[in-house]
Order: C-alpha cells, then sequence, then structure tokens
C-alpha cells in the first residue's frame, strides 16, 4: 500500500475542501452552544462507542473522518465555551486568538528557533514586552511559553533550584543533585497539587518541604514562616485554587530578599491582577518574586495549552532549560526553546499576541474585573437564598455549602446531572463544598440567574432525598 502524495493543486484544492467542512460544523456547535446542556446526556457520551474500533488497514477518507468527530464527538463534549461552566477556573475563548489559531495552525511552525519561524520568535517577544508592562515585571524578565502551569511551575522552580545552587558554587546541570547543598523548599499549607508534583520532578521530594500555615482562607501566614536563609525556595500562591485568596507576597517577598532567597508566585489565574487597578492591592509586591507561572487560557480566555513561566533573571531560566548540539542553529534573535523544556512544540505566541491584542490593557483589565463582579453577584444571590459562602469573594472564586454535608453532596451531584450548568466540588477544612470558578468572558448575570435556579432545584431533590 502506498500513501497517496497528491501535487500542489490537487492538494490544495482537497485541503481546502476539509477545511470548508470543518468551518461548517464549528459554526454549527458555535450556534448551538448556548441552547445545549452545559454537561453531555448519557446517551451522547454512550455514542463514543462509535470510536471504540480497531486501526484500520486501509486509509479513512478524510470527510468521513470530520463527519464522525462531529457526529459523535461534538455532542458529547462540555460546553465549557458558553457561559454556565463554572469548574476547575476554565475560561472560555475570545473570537480573535481562536481564529488566529486556526490559521496558525494552517501554518503549522515549530517556533523551537528564529531560523524555524521568524513570525513566531517576533511575536514571543512582544508577548514578552507586553507582559511586563501589563504586569508591571522588571524590565529583563524572560518569557517562556509552555502547556500549562503545571510545567511553568517546574520551570520556575527549576530555575530557582539552580540558582541557588549555583550561588553555593554547584552547578547542577554539570553534577546533577547528588552530593549537592541541601535547598530548603517553603510552601502554603494550601500549596496547589502541581507544585508538589513539581518538586517530586525536580527531586526536591514532598516529604522534605517546609509546609508553612495558613489562615481560614488559605494564605501562608507570613508571620509563621520560619527564619529565611540563602538556601530557600519560597513558592507562594496568587489566587487559591479553592478560595482564590492571595498570600501576603509583599512580605513575604521582603523577607526573603533581606536572605536572598528564591520567591516563585503560583498564579495560574491570579496573577491577571496585576491588570486591574481594583485588586491591585491583591497583587502588592508580586512583582518582587524572582519567577512567576500563569495561565493564558484561565482568566485571560485565550485558547487551551497556554501556560506563562516568566523569570525576572533571564539566565537563570535560559541554563535551567539549556539544550545544545551541533545541529542547533542559533541567531541573534530570540530562539524560543531557550525558555522552555521542550523543542518542538506549538506556536502558542499566535493565540496569546492575538488575545492580548484583541483586548488591549483596558479589555483586559475590564475582563478580569467582570469575572470578580460576577463571582460577588453570583454569591450574594446564593446567600441570599440560604445557601452558604464559606470564604471571602475577593477573586473569582467561590465556595458554597448547605445546611449539611449530606445536602450539599447531594446538591452538587444534581447540579452536575442537570445539563444547567457545571461545578465541581472540593474539600473546605474537611467539609464539603460546591466550587464555583466564574472563569468565562461570557458569562453574564442572566447565566448566573439561570445557574442559581439550577442550585435551588438541586437542593430541593438533595433535601427530599
Amino acid at each position: 500500500m502506498t500513501i497517496n502524495n497528491d501535487h500542489a493543486p490537487t492538494y490544495a484544492a482537497s485541503l481546502e475542501a476539509l477545511l470548508q467542512q470543518a468551518h461548517g460544523y464549528a459554526l454549527q456547535y458555535i450556534s448551538s452552544i448556548d441552547q445545549r446542556r452545559v454537561y453531555p446526556a448519557n446517551d451522547d457520551i454512550a455514542r463514543l462507542a462509535a470510536f471504540d474500533e480497531p486501526l484500520a488497514e486501509a486509509p479513512c477518507d478524510a470527510s468521513d473522518l470530520l463527519s464522525l468527530l462531529h457526529l459523535k464527538g461534538s455532542p458529547a463534549t462540555v460546553a465549557q465555551t458558553g457561559g454556565r461552566y463554572f469548574g476547575f477556573v476554565n475560561g472560555a475563548v475570545h473570537p480573535a486568538p481562536l481564529a488566529a489559531k486556526w490559521l496558525a495552525d494552517v501554518w503549522d511552525q515549530n517556533p523551537a528557533l528564529y531560523v524555524m519561524s521568524p513570525t513566531i520568535s517576533r511575536l514571543e517577544k512582544v508577548c514578552e514586552q507586553w507582559l511586563v508592562q501589563l504586569l508591571d515585571l522588571p524590565e529583563d524578565t524572560a518569557l517562556g511559553l509552555v502547556g500549562g502551569s503545571s510545567v511553568s511551575i517546574l520551570c520556575g522552580l527549576a530555575a530557582g533550584r539552580n540558582e541557588l545552587l549555583r550561588r553555593m558554587d554547584w552547578e547542577v546541570n554539570a553534577k546533577g543533585l547528588f552530593g549537592a547543598p541541601e535547598i530548603r523548599v517553603l510552601v502554603g499549607a494550601q500549596a496547589h497539587a502541581a507544585v508538589f508534583k513539581a518538586l517530586a520532578l525536580l527531586g526536591l521530594g514532598r516529604d522534605r518541604v517546609e509546609i508553612v500555615t495558613a489562615d481560614k482562607q488559605g494564605r501562608m501566614r507570613a508571620d509563621c514562616l520560619p527564619e529565611l536563609d540563602q538556601r530557600c525556595l519560597l513558592i507562594t500562591q496568587a489566587g487559591n485554587v479553592n478560595s482564590g485568596a492571595f498570600d501576603p507576597i509583599d512580605e513575604i517577598c521582603d523577607r526573603a530578599r533581606r536572605a536572598d532567597a528564591w520567591v516563585h508566585v503560583d498564579g495560574a489565574f491570579g496573577l491577571w491582577a496585576g491588570a486591574s487597578a481594583r485588586k491591585r492591592s491583591l497583587y502588592a509586591g508580586v512583582n518582587k518574586a524572582d519567577s512567576w507561572s500563569a495561565d493564558a487560557h484561565k482568566t485571560l480566555n485565550a485558547p487551551y495549552d497556554c501556560g506563562i513561566i516568566l523569570c525576572r533573571q533571564r539566565g537563570a531560566l535560559a541554563s535551567a532549560m539549556q539544550a545544545s548540539a551541533s545541529y542547533l542553529q542559533w541567531s541573534e534573535d530570540r530562539d524560543n526553546m531557550m525558555y522552555t523544556p521542550d523543542m518542538s512544540r506549538r506556536a502558542r505566541a499566535v493565540e496569546l499576541w492575538a488575545t492580548m491584542k484583541s483586548l488591549g490593557r483596558g479589555g483586559i483589565e475590564a475582563l478580569v474585573d467582570q469575572l470578580c463582579d460576577h463571582a460577588v453577584y453570583f454569591a450574594d444571590r446564593l446567600r441570599a437564598l440560604g445557601f452558604k459562602i464559606l470564604n471571602d469573594v475577593v477573586f473569582n472564586q467561590l465556595l458554597v455549602a448547605c445546611e449539611s454535608p449530606a445536602v450539599t453532596r447531594g446538591t452538587l451531584e444534581h447540579i452536575q446531572h442537570s445539563g444547567e450548568c457545571w461545578c465541581g466540588g472540593a474539600v473546605w477544612h474537611g467539609e464539603p463544598v460546591i466550587r464555583v470558578s466564574v472563569c468565562s468572558w461570557r458569562t453574564s448575570k442572566d447565566d448566573i440567574d439561570r445557574s442559581i435556579n439550577a442550585f435551588i432545584e438541586a437542593r430541593a431533590q438533595a433535601q427530599d432525598a
């Protein structure tokens, strides 16, 4: 069997037809998103069995493939791009970056080196400059674009680990960790699971971490920090994953500076508070840190797979991510692979650039403020109806409970099965909670009112059970 290698005109015509077909399916999906269930029905999920087949011996017709994907796959997707999805701090997507992503997918660029794609190199450089300005970061802060904040945390902590060891005359890239001077890692008691994953991957371990007491909102207590020294790697939070609370980063950074320690800020969704004048008090001191991680696909509502690592010391990030080989062709321009663990990857800068370009500084600020205002509106409405709001709603997160743990669990279950909206669950101070994240630019007060009706009905069902 041979693979058909059509000549360019035939290839172009074939690809154009397929893209037009995909375009039609995409428009059908977009036009129906507000009318469909937020979470797919059981029958739609059952139809996914159509994909369970042996790998065919012969090639498949591309048009038939797209048809199968749309008819069986689309109905079983979760309507995250609508206004009534409140799970996992998952944002939606703005029109401009989505369209830009489509164009970039046709380009199919590998952005590792300037010589591979001057366009993507330039766009990453522009994004770096814009983020430094938007978030008021030190002038030479370096940017790397990765899959998500789990990887960006890994990058920031690798840069911090290596730099702390370098100051102690230990080059970890050459010598490894065997016999290296000891590093102290300090995290808040409510640090995100991705932090512990990164520490495990970096050989810094989970069991040897120094846990700093957190307050009732999940903030690290600066008054409970032990004495710091130049061996300390501190990991702070700009936005607790459950409550949205921010650590007292200003005070923590001041103490770390005096000790010559390294501070990383896990700001997956909260780092964007730096774009809002109204939320600037939460952001105080964040720009004093050494490295920062964030997701553009959360609060900023860029397409998925757009994680951000920022590092005050460009050389520290580049050294931690370094790779060298005779075939690599470096340039005097930006070589993107210097700042990320991977070489070959998607051209993520296109949709990040398009998101920031389409919104501008004022649009980004308005987006952050809208999400926060809607979270407050959601909380106020629920509280007035007898639901308990267990956190101070300082950003876009709220924690909801009913009169008993059993009713809370039952209410969440009925909400998730209703199709009207979708929220996640968590355990907060030993009790089950309904975790609401207002993270979509498309969420309106009408969406919230409709979702609140789903809460009321779900609670009634749980109380009757």
